[in-house]
């Protein structure tokens, strides 16, 4: 059970291709420098490019725009093989089917899991343990070929530790999911979602 706090309407469906599509404009080491950028931004543990290069989540990110690639151009097992390789190194799961966005951070990335037809925006951040999933293999069973079955996510999310999207649902740009909650329906842009605390 959830509340929802609304800012904004709804924002238009966002392309399932267009989500990371600046990404591939800039050169890969530009991209990592970005992406070591981000960890000192946001993690206040950390006060250096260099000691970004340790952050516990950094290799999953690299890793999936690997996979990714190979995913794309049709090396299907080469990509999971990698994919595997990531979530042994860090806990997070990014199928490689997925499409991710600049400056993604993960902190604390143990059992973050992101589904193959996941579409995730610029400037997101998840803790530990969201998952962004599909509702299950009853339902998917029934969609169309190629249509989607993850959640499409705006820019500058967050996603506090435990929070849950299922389905092919779309969370607006600048929302904020909090931690354990469950979010099953499209969220406008601005929202603000919190579980309901529980007592003992």
């Amino acid at each position: 059970m959830v509340t929802v706090r609304s800012a904004r309407p709804a924002p238009p469906r966002r392309a399932e291709s267009g989500a990371a599509a600046d990404s591939g404009r800039l050169g890969a080491l530009a991209r990592m420098r970005e992406d070591l950028r981000t960890i000192v931004e946001r993690d206040p543990s950390i006060d250096t490019l260099a000691e970004a290069l340790a952050h516990s989540t950094l290799p999953a990110v690299w890793i999936h725009r690997v996979a990714h690639a190979l995913y794309r151009r049709g090396h299907r097992i080469a990509a999971r093989l990698l994919t595997n390789l990531a979530r042994v190194l860090t806990g997070v799961e990014i199928h490689p089917g997925a499409v991710i966005g600049r400056r993604l951070f993960i902190d604390h990335g143990t059992g973050v899991i992101i589904g193959e037809t996941a579409v995730v925006g610029e400037d997101v951040t998840l803790y530990q343990q969201v998952t962004l999933g599909a509702v299950g293999w009853w339902r998917d069973n029934r969609r169309d070929a190629g249509e989607r079955r993850h959640p499409a996510v705006g820019d500058r999310v967050t996603f506090g530790a435990g929070a849950t999207v299922l389905g092919p649902v779309e969370v607006g740009d600048d929302s904020f999911v909090g931690a354990t909650a469950l979010v099953v329906s499209d969220l406008p842009a601005g929202s603000k979602v919190l579980a309901v605390p529980r007592t003992a």
